[in-house]
């Protein structure tokens, strides 16, 4: 990233914050960052851990290259229009954090021929351990795809989409995965105390089991269902495990699950997109 390119935030929550930390250990210096952000006490805070500047005034951040919009998906509309008389004289690029709101949304709310970057990282941000997928609208430049990628970048891996509709499915993958792999740690803790662990044994087993899991289908050349075999010895133990999963019909239920979020972020969409 160069230098010399300047950052705002409008929205100086969860997401924003992750943000911020990611770029600075990556090299950002934070003289290069504003935050937009009403609450007094949070501006003081993020001062006070990044040393960023920070304001109260949206069309502050106008002032810089690349704008971030981290505010709550029913604030987008209202921001948007706030930005949209003065976004048109130094045309910054628009990178939207906000999951359902669509590019061509937010370029309507803001005007035409905006640069729009939407994309969808996921809470492990926090821990700048994230997934995301971007999408760039017509507008964005191939430099400020690469700047965009590179913010992101900071927080996790990153991947491009060249299709926006398929937002949605990410959403539905990574976007609400991380709560799926704790639905699945907290139905085993459960589970193994139920059999007789004491339940901060049976949760220091399940966190370190979860995470050797997926560093090996991280590290490993084989694919995970090659993994899964792999470690599934006939008549074994394991092997009981999987036929009781697949007996009460284990894949469906995931695709089941997938396509009730993947519905859901295709109805917030249509919903939040509306005109107010």
């Amino acid at each position: 990233m160069e230098m010399s390119t300047r950052i705002a935030l409008i929205g100086g929550g969860n997401m924003a914050t992750s943000l911020i930390g990611g770029l600075i250990a990556a090299g950002t210096k934070p003289a290069s960052i504003i935050v937009a952000e009403p609450d007094t006490d949070r501006c003081t805070q993020l001062s006070r851990q990044f040393d960023v500047a920070t304001t109260k005034d949206n069309l502050a951040t106008l002032l810089h290259d690349v704008v971030v919009l981290s505010v709550k998906p029913q604030l987008m509309q209202t921001v948007c229009t706030q930005l949209a008389s003065s976004t048109h004289v130094l045309n910054p690029l628009y990178v939207s954090i906000a999951a359902g709101i669509r590019s061509a949304d937010i370029a309507r709310w803001l005007g035409d021929d905006v640069a729009v970057v939407r994309c969808m990282p996921n809470t492990p941000a926090l821990i700048q351990c994230s997934a995301t997928a971007l999408y760039a609208n017509k507008t964005v430049t191939a430099m400020q795809k690469q700047l965009a990628d590179e913010i992101l970048h900071a927080v996790g891996i990153t991947t491009w989409v060249e299709d926006e509709d398929l937002l949605d499915v990410v959403t539905a993958l990574s976007g609400s995965g991380p709560a799926y792999f704790f639905l699945l740690m907290e139905a085993m803790q459960k589970a193994a105390a139920k059999l007789g662990l004491d339940k901060e044994t049976a949760a220091r087993l399940t966190l370190q089991t979860a995470l050797g899991a997926a560093r090996m289908a991280d590290e490993s050349e084989l694919d995970v269902e090659q993994l899964r075999a792999r470690v599934t010895s006939k008549g074994g133990t394991t092997a009981a495990a999987i036929a009781s999963f697949e007996h009460d019909d284990f894949h469906n239920n995931v695709s089941k699950a997938l396509q009730a979020a993947y519905n859901r972020s295709r109805e917030l969409a249509e919903e939040l997109g509306k005109e107010l």
